[in-house]
């Protein structure tokens, strides 16, 4: 890391609608900052507007809830349209109680809902419409990437962000569901301590702590900054998406 590791908010991104052209949202807003992105700098992007941009909403009163949806509604006391939308998301139901249900997505991620959100939609959506995960959160961040490294003339990273829980702690943080241009995994081991021991077992979740820094000025309720850009990190370790911090279910101690 240089001397000074910075993040900056993006703000004057207008409301995204599905079809929108997300990566030239994102420069118009970088070049109204006068910020221009340099090498690994990195820029942070919520799901939320990824997901607008694609058009990952989802009409609930378009389901018909099943005889599992109707059970796990019961058992959860929530509605039910929005559990059969969550088990349409899910490969597998981890825990269902009162108020909660996490399960694991098609992404492989474990988090409430998978994913499935509902504030700061439309106001006169009324609940009707849900917002769903990208569908491949890595090729979103590629994408980005792409177009920004080629408009600026840069190598940069890219993160997708989301909001989740963690076994054990409260409270939710900011962690990595896209990356691209950054080593999401960052494997340490081998390399030495100060007292010159190897590392044994010591991987870092490189892009899920760029992600939470990043939150911390985005926000996460109305501050209306859906991205930022984070720069005074180096890193020399090669990219790696952010499917690679996906624990192996055998590895998986809380199933």
């Amino acid at each position: 890391m240089d001397s000074e590791l910075t993040i900056k908010p993006l703000g004057g991104i207008p409301q995204v609608r599905p079809g929108d052209d997300l990566p030239t949202l994102l420069i118009a807003a970088l070049e109204a900052a006068s910020l221009t992105p340099r090498a690994q700098d990195v820029l942070v992007v919520t799901q939320k507007i990824v997901s607008k941009a694609e058009g990952r909403y989802l009409d609930l009163a378009r389901l018909s809830p099943s005889v599992h949806a109707q059970e796990i509604a019961a058992a959860t006391e929530k509605d039910v349209h929005l559990v059969e939308a969550i088990l349409s998301e899910a490969s597998e139901v981890v825990r269902a109680r009162p108020n909660v249900l996490i399960v694991e997505t098609r992404h492989g991620l474990v988090i409430a809902n998978a994913g499935i959100d509902q504030s700061n939609l439309d106001a006169n959506d009324r609940g009707q419409r849900v917002l769903l995960l990208p569908l491949d959160p890595d090729d979103s961040a590629r994408r980005i990437k792409q177009r920004l490294d080629a408009h600026f003339k840069a190598d940069i990273g890219v993160v997708i962000s989301d909001s989740a829980g963690r076994a054990w702690r409260l409270g939710t943080v900011g962690l990595a569901i896209g990356a691209a241009g950054v080593p999401a995994l960052h494997d340490r081991r081998g390399e030495k301590d100060l007292s010159g021991r190897p590392l044994e077992v010591t991987e870092t979740g490189f892009a899920d702590a760029v992600a939470a820094a990043a939150v911390l000025v985005m926000g996460e309720a109305a501050e209306g900054r859906p991205a930022a850009v984070v720069r005074g990190l180096t890193w020399t370790a090669p990219p790696s998406p952010a499917r690679a911090l996906v624990r192996p279910r055998h590895q998986d101690l809380f199933r």
